[in-house]
């Protein structure tokens, strides 16, 4: 109980990236910049989506919810984040607060994950099945793929925060990180953590490689059936709608494989928390910036939104 009670009364605190203000403060305007963009990147594709008519399918029904939960992830991150810097890691965080942090992080995160791996499913309907697509992806089927995912992430979430605070912290409160990571938060942990890493790692792997096995089995077809297209104008749209989808899994996954599922002797703190932030500051940037580029229809109804202005 003693335990308990001096476990509940812990505060948190970020190591700063610098010991020097003058860095803290580059790196706070550079994390403020790409927080700011990724917000008006993917609310701008959220937006443009429900606007237009045109787009009311369901690969742009599954794209405007990747915009919205990549919104949703990032600010569960990044105004902590800014703070500390600011404050060079002098900010605190409750144990609730940091628990809190951790499952909305994981939640959004898991959600994306398998997102993902549903954006793919459609594609491969989409180029696979045409004449039938629109008879099996019906909106039902889209909300009831798009409601599971959210709860496959809630699932997920939910078990590992109430695991890993169930841990004893003592007296190192420091956590290497600029958020409440999993890994980060069990190194500080006074007591063995065997069990609560191989749970981490055994949950991360089967999250991670399902949703990337189904994906990967996807685009084997998708190519397939993408090389079977007689005319050149067909591969290279069909290759277009694909690539971009491509590019976000290989970025989100690839990331994401690094921290969780690197054995503990390689794994390098101060590198998890460079990779850290490609995935929680530049990835949800790059998200809308390659779907627009790489996308007629939404570069028109953007040029269109814009005429209006």
């Amino acid at each position: 109980m003693e335990t308990i009670n001096k476990t509940a009364r812990i505060q948190f605190f970020f190591r700063p990236f610098s010991p020097d203000p003058g860095v803290q403060i580059v790196i706070f305007v550079a994390f403020l910049v790409m927080y700011l963009t990724s917000l008006s990147g993917n609310a701008t594709i959220a937006v443009i989506v429900h606007l237009n008519h045109s787009l009311h399918t369901p690969m742009y029904f599954f794209l405007a919810n990747l915009a919205v939960l990549e919104i949703f992830y990032t600010s569960s991150i990044a105004p902590l984040a800014l703070v500390n810097l600011l404050s060079m890691g002098k900010t605190p965080i409750s144990i609730t607060g940091c628990g809190t942090q951790m499952f909305f992080f994981v939640f959004l995160g898991g959600a994306d994950c398998v997102l993902l791996a549903v954006m793919a499913y459609d594609r491969f309907v989409a180029i696979c099945y045409p004449l039938r697509y629109t008879l099996i992806m019906s909106w039902p089927l889209c909300m009831e793929m798009m409601v599971g995912s959210l709860v496959l992430g809630f699932l997920l979430s939910l078990p590992l925060t109430i695991l890993i605070f169930h841990l004893p912290f003592c007296h190192n409160n420091e956590i290497y990180h600029f958020y409440c990571d999993m890994p980060a938060v069990m190194r500080l942990a006074c007591a063995d953590t065997h069990v609560h890493r191989t749970a981490l790692y055994i949950i991360s792997f089967i999250v991670l490689s399902i949703p990337l096995s189904l994906i990967s089995v996807s685009y084997v077809f998708i190519i397939t059936a993408i090389l079977r297209i007689r005319s050149a104008e067909g591969r290279h749209r069909a290759f277009s709608t694909c690539s971009s989808h491509i590019i976000v899994v290989l970025l989100q996954y690839g990331c994401t494989s690094f921290i969780y599922l690197s054995p503990r002797s390689s794994y390098s703190p101060e590198m998890g928390r460079m990779v850290s932030v490609v995935y929680t500051f530049i990835t949800p940037i790059l998200n809308p910036l390659i779907y627009s580029m790489r996308n007629k229809e939404l570069k028109d109804a953007l040029r269109k939104a814009l005429r209006k202005f």
